[in-house]
């Protein structure tokens, strides 16, 4: 019996996994086929023309650069704004404490056609014009409660007795934050800066309805979409696909790397008390 489920778990598996990467697979392999259109059936060949008339469209980079510069700008007002909620979450008990926490992660259940047609109306009374700020503002409003949840999840792990007994000694209360709070706090701001970001790339509806006349990445593709598509987009994809596949390769490098570095320095220090006992 036992023998079977694991059969059965490893066809599974591989189910899952190729129902995952597949369609990737397919869409990288179109990027270097020989038609006009995104596919690689039927297969006319091996080319790279569309990478060429990826780099020579400058739409595409424009638009990219617009992404990034959102993104970028998102990560640094989202991950303070819902820091500072996670904490106040957290220092609160009561009825009130479910009335915020409610109130906070609302946004994630608001369609994003509703946040965007709703952010261009509100600072539309305040003669705020729609453009790329207005993106940012929109997208934030919903992508610090991501922030606000991973922060408040790592918060149910740290100790309140070191906070009161730094303030015992005499620490204020920015040093409290800066020294124990903040150092406790940073895998989850990290993670919320890194789903900060994505979230922003990918993000469409918001940004269509607030951007103006700007361009996205999401913005442009939907707009090939309608005039025609070409492999070029799947040369963009592919190239954004490799970008994120060598990021998450480095960051589990490095945590691998400081994981045996930390294991080396707990043994040494066991060595050492070995040592001193014998």
């Amino acid at each position: 019996m036992q023998k079977y489920s694991r059969i059965l778990f490893h066809v599974y598996m591989g189910a899952f996994l190729i129902y995952l990467l597949l369609p990737l697979l397919v869409m990288g392999g179109a990027a270097f086929n020989d038609s006009k259109l995104p596919t690689i059936i039927p297969w006319k060949g091996f080319t790279d023309q569309w990478f060429i008339a990826m780099w020579n469209d400058n739409r595409i980079w424009i638009a990219l650069r617009n992404t990034v510069l959102v993104a970028i700008a998102v990560v640094i007002i989202a991950v303070p704004v819902g820091t500072a909620g996670a904490i106040l979450v957290n220092s609160i008990n009561g009825r009130v404490r479910s009335i915020l926490y409610g109130m906070m992660v609302a946004p994630i259940l608001v369609p994003g056609v509703v946040i965007g047609i709703s952010t261009l109306l509100f600072w539309n009374q305040f003669s705020v014009g729609s453009g790329l700020h207005l993106s940012v503002l929109g997208q934030v409003s919903y992508i610090a409660s991501f922030v606000m949840l991973l922060v408040l999840a790592r918060l149910q792990s740290f100790d309140q007795g070191l906070e009161e007994a730094a303030l015992d000694l005499g620490a204020t209360h920015a040093q409290v934050m800066r020294r124990i709070l903040l150092p406790h706090l940073y895998p989850a701001l990290g993670a919320g800066a890194a789903i900060s970001f994505f979230q922003s790339i990918e993000n469409f509806n918001v940004t269509l309805f607030t951007r103006g006349g700007a361009d996205t990445l999401t913005v442009y593709v939907f707009s090939k979409v309608r005039s025609g598509i070409t492999p070029t987009i799947n040369a963009l994809a592919l190239l954004l696909i490799l970008f994120t596949l060598g990021i998450a390769i480095w960051y589990e490098v490095s945590r691998r790397r400081r994981a045996r570095i930390e294991a080396a320095r707990e043994a040494e220090g066991r060595r050492a008390e070995d040592a001193e006992l014998a």
